[in-house]
């Protein structure tokens, strides 16, 4: 059973009182105040840098120990509610790659509630498990689904960026009853899987994330040696450039989206993530999902190809996919506001208010 080593405060964030969302509902949870809604544009390209202070946004910090693994979750912005709305970051990323759909949200009048957003064992604030023998796609969907339940929830709505995807649709696959619906933004499927299986034959499928894989490769390889080259890197103010391809304007990303893929640039991580999607039973898994998915990514972005958009459309039930113009590899931080109407958070219907109730979890 699961155990929470630093329990949050009570904090119900304040909002407007249109209150909690049914439960019933496909599509992460919003509250939204009543005003005309902005075209997905108006924002601009992006608009927000991230940001690191969980409590700008309402949101607590707690450490959890898990079967899977120990954690760190920024969470709250609490309900009555029973579902959560799940935000799982990408590879090379932490929770603070959804500051800037946050700051969306709360710059166009929708207050996104019940959020779990987890730094995933290895990367951001999370520490490496001790045991990785068993860290593949299906024991991180556990350890997110244990960490929902930890905190109260028995349903979700869950949105995965990047590898973030991946874990998602594996977690809409083996928890069908608590699986409410699967976001996805840029998720990484099958022409990484094959460019992980076969990187010299498929290198003209993707060949930035090619490139990419050759690199933590040789950097894992060097050991401290290779981290402190991307220290370096980054002093010398190489490190916009060398991520370029990722972003559809990369001169107009903000400083802090850089400096953070800098930071999290962790070579063995990336090479194991890869490796473990590579060996991931897609067939097999996705067959399963019942949920409504929502795929969305970017019409500039290096990692996803049409091909992949085909296949998922195949593989994957109740799958709609979009594109979304003069975006990269994160839609997210490029175009938040668009992320944000595409995968349907903006559920305008009117709630009933919450009730004033202190935050909960499972005890051993």
């Amino acid at each position: 059973m699961s155990t929470l080593m630093s329990p949050p405060a009570n904090r119900n964030h304040p909002v407007a009182p249109l209150g909690a969302p049914d439960a019933s509902a496909s599509g992460p949870q919003v509250r939204v105040r009543p005003q005309p809604a902005p075209p997905a544009t108006a924002l601009g390209y992006s608009p927000f840098p991230l940001d690191a202070d969980a409590h700008h946004f309402g949101l607590t910090t707690s450490t959890m120990r898990l079967r899977g693994g120990t954690v760190v979750v920024r969470h709250g912005r609490r309900t009555a509610s029973d579902t959560a709305t799940i935000l799982l970051h990408g590879a090379a990323g932490s929770w603070t790659t959804w500051t800037p759909l946050l700051q969306a949200a709360d710059a166009t009048g929708r207050d996104l509630i019940d959020l779990i957003i987890p730094d995933l064992p290895g990367w951001g604030d999370s520490p490496v498990a001790s045991d990785e023998t068993p860290s593949g796609v299906e024991s991180m969907a556990e350890l997110v689904a244990d960490a929902a339940r930890s905190l109260g929830y028995e349903h979700w709505n869950v949105v995965g960026h990047s590898m973030g995807g991946f874990i998602a649709l594996q977690l809409a696959a083996s928890e069908k009853r608590a699986t409410t619906s699967v976001g996805l933004v840029s998720a990484t499927t099958f022409s990484i899987q094959n460019s992980v299986r076969h990187p010299i034959r498929q290198f003209s499928m993707l060949p930035a994330f090619t490139a990419l894989l050759l690199t933590m490769r040789m950097l894992q390889l060097a050991g401290p040696l290779g981290r402190g080259l991307v220290r370096a890197v980054a002093r010398l103010g190489l490190l916009r450039a060398l991520v370029a391809p990722l972003f559809s304007r990369p001169g107009a990303v903000a400083s802090t989206v850089v400096a953070a893929l800098g930071t999290e640039v962790r070579p063995a991580r990336f090479v194991r993530a890869a490796v473990r999607a590579g060996a991931y039973d897609t067939a097999a898994r996705w067959a399963h999902i019942c949920c409504p998915v929502r795929s969305v990514h970017g019409d500039h972005d290096v990692f996803v190809t049409a091909d992949d958009d085909e296949r998922l459309r195949a593989a994957v039930p109740n799958c709609v996919i979009s594109t979304i113009a003069g975006a990269g590899h994160f839609g997210q931080i490029e175009r938040p506001l668009e992320v944000l109407l595409r995968l349907e958070f903006a559920d305008p219907r009117p709630i009933p208010a919450p009730a004033s109730q202190p935050n909960t979890f499972s005890k051993p």
